[in-house]
């Protein structure tokens, strides 16, 4: 027979095998890589992302061909292509909220929540693992969006849009870095509230709700308020135009402010229930 030997010092196994030879130890699971690996697996078992990457992209078209032609019908200044992309945000960002919302809710909801809980029975790890998946599929998403944007609207600008392919590939890659974030602030604000519709209802809140108050209100220190909420810092850092109060930096360092403090909730709250 295999004997088993514990040293009391450092509470670890090894598996002796009848010649005194070290067999295998005993396997270690699948790390931060298995959970991550385990999250995407779950992801793309359910609908729900097919479906809102098909909302997204009918979203962005129809939101950006809209744009294209106001400006040119309006006589609107020439601007960057790139520009009409970055104001679809505004709908599209909803698409990866509820893409990276069902990576926590759904469970939640079925109680499978145990089960990946029993699988990875570290808790931040499977936090952090799930907001890594909604955030990698998310800056996808985002990318993709920016785009077929552009594409979508160059026709319907007509000499209004210029395309420069350092500031397309720049605005790109920042609607991919923020849809990223929203995921994220999303994954964090999901483990914290626990339900579709209460997530869903903060979240829009935060980003859609706060700064249509703020500027419809108006007056100095509302509109203060508005510029360190997370749409409108993402806005201006997406934008770049120079029409920001503060540099595209400082606009990035504001929604990653917004992430951390809805990821540290996020954490706090799943170790506390479910610790």
């Amino acid at each position: 027979m295999t004997e088993m030997t514990i040293d009391s010092r450092t509470h670890s196994e090894t598996l002796t095998a009848p010649d005194g030879a070290a067999a295998a130890p005993p396997p270690a699971g699948g790390g931060f890589a298995g959970a991550v690996g385990a999250e995407w697996t779950k992801l793309w078992s359910i609908r729900t992302p097919y479906a809102c990457l098909l909302v997204g992209v009918l979203l962005t078209a129809v939101f950006t061909f809209y744009y294209g032609s106001i400006a040119r019908i309006n006589d609107k200044p020439v601007q960057p292509l790139g520009n009409a992309p970055v104001s679809s945000v505004i709908l599209g960002q909803f698409v990866v909220v509820v893409l990276a919302m069902t990576v926590v809710t759904s469970e939640y909801a079925t109680g499978s929540v145990r089960t990946s809980l029993q699988w990875v029975p570290v808790r931040h790890r499977l936090h952090l693992a799930k907001a890594v998946v909604a955030a990698a599929v998310s800056f996808a998403a985002g990318v993709l969006f920016a785009v077929l944007g552009m594409a979508v609207a160059r026709a319907p600008f007509r000499g209004h849009a210029t395309f420069e392919p350092g500031k397309a590939l720049s605005q790109t890659l920042a609607m991919g870095l923020y849809c990223a974030l929203v995921a994220v602030l999303t994954v964090g604000v999901a483990f914290a509230v626990r339900t579709a519709v209460g997530t869903l209802s903060a979240v829009f809140g935060l980003i859609s709700a706060l700064p249509t108050i703020c500027t419809g209100l108006g007056g100095p220190v509302l509109l203060a308020v508005n510029d360190l909420l997370p749409q409108t810092a993402g806005g201006h850092f997406m934008l770049a135009d120079g029409d920001a109060p503060y540099p595209p930096a400082a606009a990035l360092l504001i929604v990653l402010a917004w992430v951390a403090a809805a990821h540290l909730t996020g954490r706090f709250v799943l170790r506390r229930r479910d610790g």
